[in-house]
């Protein structure tokens, strides 16, 4: 155990965020994604999305070099649409300083993914629970 950090960073989640270098993206899906697909694969099996979403919101920065470094899957065959875990995801992206998440389409949200460092699966059963964050950088002190 560790002093101040959120209990659900594992040891394997944390390696995951530690190791990924600026520009690098994790993903969080839900329970139904297709996860096997990832290079590296990591289990929350019965924890919510926007609760893996906090813990690695504490720990992770915002890529502020790219337009939309967060996004997640547009609701099939309604792309204006705002499921409720998008809302929640929204929600913690903004208290933690990262811009709302931008949609994408299905297959775009799953190619994205496939070049990502991991994939975090999560226990989430709401449907469209699923979420691509960039990472950025911890820059110097004074020159934030």
């Amino acid at each position: 155990m560790l002093i101040g950090l959120d209990t659900l960073l594992s040891p394997d989640l944390l390696h995951a965020l530690a190791a990924m270098g600026h520009g690098d993206r994790i993903v969080l899906v839900d329970a139904n994604y297709p996860a096997t697909r990832g290079r590296r694969l990591i289990t929350l099996p019965g924890i919510d999305v926007d609760r893996a979403l906090a813990a690695v919101l504490s720990v992770l920065p915002c890529d502020s070099y790219v337009p939309h470094p967060a996004a997640i899957m547009q609701v099939v065959g309604d792309a204006t649409a705002v499921p409720p875990v998008v809302s929640a995801m929204n929600t913690l992206l903004i208290a933690h300083g990262w811009p709302a998440a931008v949609g994408i389409a299905r297959h775009d949200f799953y190619a994205a993914a496939e070049g990502a460092y991991a994939i975090v699966q999560t226990g989430e059963r709401r449907l469209y629970g699923n979420i691509l964050l960039t990472k950025g950088v911890i820059p110097p002190e004074g020159l934030q």
